[in-house]
């Protein structure tokens, strides 16, 4: 299977059109054509339904899409980190993370070293942290920003300075928004919206204690905290969040009593050599973590 192949293959699937493929790619439809033919015939399956119209991608080929688009972006990423160990520091930078608010933190990073090194740019993906991990060890991602629980003996890492608290997010108009702060047994009885991975669950199972089956749990979710907000105005109930700027004036954050927090750790894949880029990018981050370039940052 060719990279050249594989192109054509995803300038059909966008333009769902081979003669619009074929004009796109400068090349001939009959070549394109039989391009398309070797490598379903490779495969064994059927990756077009054709028409006299368009072509519409079957279940083998949504899946051979996304495969492609990873492959091609892995291919991109592995020849810019190579040549670029040859030139200047420049280049781009994957970067995954949830919901957190280290971002401040990573943020304030990531503008100094652009400062230092204006020919670096940066690709953000943002999801669950079971996206970032397989993103990461797909190769996709090169630095992760995950929060507790993640198994991080997995991985290289930067632990980053803030801790990320749990709080109730709830309706301003709520006998609970009276309250300065949100016990487990306040929460008996109001319908709650809470996190979707199993390893929170436990964690916040372990904090409800005996309160825990009592919880009327509506909803799990890894929506952002911005749908979470409009669900929690439209009357959805309250939700279990990490803290964060909330923007909706609609609703409140009231932080859990006892206190529960996180930790958040930059990560990268163990025993995996990195580009020039990526150790500069690392050594930088690891010195404004630890007060050692401004205290601006």
């Amino acid at each position: 299977m060719e990279f050249r192949v594989l192109r054509y293959f995803l300038t059909v699937a966008r333009e769902e059109n081979i003669t619009r493929a074929a004009q796109y790619l400068h090349i001939t439809q009959p070549t394109l054509s039989r391009q398309l033919i070797q490598l379903e015939e490779e495969l064994g399956v059927t990756l077009f339904i054709r028409s006299n119209h368009n072509i519409v991608l079957t279940n083998e080929g949504i899946l051979l899409k996304r495969r492609a688009e990873e492959m091609l972006d892995l291919y991109g990423k592995t020849k810019e980190e190579i040549s670029g160990g040859r030139q200047n520091i420049s280049g781009e930078i994957a970067v995954g993370f949830g919901e957190t608010q280290n971002i401040i933190e990573l943020s304030r990073i990531i503008a100094a070293f652009r400062e230092k090194y204006p020919d670096v740019t940066f690709d953000f993906h943002t999801g669950i942290a079971s996206d970032v991990k397989e993103r990461i060890e797909n190769g996709l991602t090169d630095i992760g920003l995950l929060i507790e629980p993640v198994e991080i003996s997995k991985y290289n890492f930067i632990k980053m300075p803030r801790r990320e608290k749990w709080c109730v997010l709830l309706k301003k108009d709520s006998p609970l928004a009276q309250k300065d702060s949100i016990t487990a047994k306040d929460l008996i009885g109001v319908p709650l919206i809470t996190a979707k991975r199993k390893s929170v669950q436990n964690e916040l199972e372990n904090w409800f204690g005996k309160y825990y089956k009592k919880l009327t749990i509506v909803a799990t979710s890894n929506v952002s905290y911005n749908n979470c907000s409009m669900m929690v105005a439209n009357n959805m109930g309250a939700a279990l969040v990490h803290e964060f700027e909330c923007m909706n004036g609609e609703v409140c954050l009231k932080p859990l009593y006892p206190e529960i927090s996180n930790g958040s750790f930059l990560v990268w894949k163990k025993n995996q050599p990195n580009s020039v880029l990526i150790n500069t990018f690392i050594e930088f981050t690891k010195k404004c973590v630890t007060g050692m370039v401004n205290d601006s940052i």
